[in-house]
């Protein structure tokens, strides 16, 4: 029975060690960090793009002579 409660406590030791032995592993300076997640790039509309309208109101005031 004493066998039984010594390898028990054994593994929970073992298992604590290795939690913290994770842990810190963690926070050295040598080991790798995890890339930060970037947004996929998604397509601006043409009408919610800053640039596309002033180009398209630029045209139309040279093809125009007056503003759209």
């Amino acid at each position: 029975m004493a066998f039984v409660v010594v390898l028990v406590v054994a593994i929970a030791v073992v298992v604590l060690v290795l939690r913290a032995a994770e842990r810190s592993g963690a926070k050295q300076a040598g080991a790798p960090r995890p890339r930060p997640q970037r947004r996929p790039v998604r397509p601006v509309a043409p009408d919610d793009d800053p640039e596309f309208l002033r180009e398209l109101e630029r045209r139309a005031r040279r093809d125009d002579g007056s503003p759209a």
